[in-house]
């Protein structure tokens, strides 16, 4: 199968690349021509991936997006909140039933749908599959062993697909819970900036499994009011993909927590940042459907708070650690 993918992040990058090793003629894309023909002149994205060097063959690098669409499937490797205007972009030029995979994790602010909703809704005739997991770039990249979730209606086509991408260091599985899938990456990124700050204030091991064990239950609480399978909560796009932002010194949720919970205003931390943190962005909108539908998530509120300059790192500890007690599991 012949691969588009638009977005030349350290993700697209990281993706073009397993693609191409693996022999499938693909077609990176980014915007910026000079960064795209210094990334196919050096073979190395030098803003976004600099560590990971792209192979020769197989992978071709462009900035002339309709050019590039010519494929059998397109990769969406763009932020969640630059999704519908690329939809925009792309949707008069490209075969209304094509294969379409969103490696983006978020919920569309204006919609409130989550990417595939988005996709479907410009695309109807698409076939829409969403990719999530523990998989950062930087990782992926060096072909550390890494096992991921493609999630999509049409599960014949979708097996092809896992057939396609996988390697024997990317390891693919299949869900029919797409919406569920793309909930949990979501959520996760929020519950990510939750134990950045704790380890920003200088706490421990046990805040951060504190953190990520209530960050679960909020994200089942969240997840199964929009019918989210219990499964995928605790599958590779939920509980795996949860760990590995909370932890990991890759994930940008967890370093723009770290630096909030520093004391560093927002402003500063992400005007020094290149790539997106999607949970900051994640957050408000995680908070309004919450708010909407009377789901109880007290460190996605105390994170909302915090991000809109409502109150301190401290005074939100104090807040979570002496709400009234209650059963574990309620």
């Amino acid at each position: 199968m012949r691969f588009a993918v638009l977005g030349a992040g350290g993700w697209g990058t990281a993706f073009s690349r397993l693609l191409a090793s693996s022999g499938h003629e693909t077609v990176l894309w980014g915007r910026d021509p000079g960064q795209a023909k210094a990334i196919a002149r050096d073979r190395r994205n030098a803003k976004y991936l600099p560590d990971v060097e792209l192979p020769s063959e197989h992978l071709y690098v462009s900035s002339d997006l309709e050019a590039s669409l010519a494929q059998d499937v397109l990769v969406l490797a763009v932020p969640s909140f630059g999704v519908a205007a690329m939809l925009d972009r792309i949707g008069p030029h490209i075969d209304r039933s094509a294969v379409v995979i969103n490696l983006a994790k978020g919920i569309d602010r204006a919609s409130k749908q989550t990417m595939s909703e988005l996709i479907e809704r410009v695309l109807p005739a698409a076939s829409v599959f969403t990719l999530s997991g523990p998989s950062h770039a930087e990782e992926v990249g060096r072909d550390i062993p890494t096992a991921v979730v493609l999630a999509g209606r049409d599960l014949q086509l979708g097996e092809r697909l896992q057939r396609e991408i996988a390697t024997p260091r990317f390891r693919v599985y299949l869900s029919e819970d797409i919406r569920g899938v793309e909930l949990c990456g979501t959520v996760k990124n929020v519950i990510a900036l939750a134990s950045g700050i704790s380890d920003g204030l200088g706490y421990g091991d046990n805040s951060r499994g504190a953190l990520i064990t209530r960050g679960l239950a909020e994200m089942v609480r969240f997840g199964r009011t929009f019918g989210v399978r219990d499964a995928t909560f605790f599958g590779l796009s939920g509980l795996g993909d949860l760990v590995a932002t909370c932890t990991s010194n890759h994930s940008r949720n967890r370093y723009v927590g770290f630096r909030l919970g520093r004391g560093d205003p927002l402003e500063r931390i992400l005007g020094e940042m290149d790539m997106v943190a999607e949970g900051v962005y994640a957050t408000t909108i995680v908070h309004e459907m919450a708010c909407e539908r009377g789901i109880e998530m007290p460190i996605t509120e105390a994170v909302h708070r915090l991000l809109h300059g409502e109150a301190d790192p401290l005074s939100l500890v104090d807040e979570i650690m002496t709400r009234a007690p209650k059963r574990e599991g309620a």
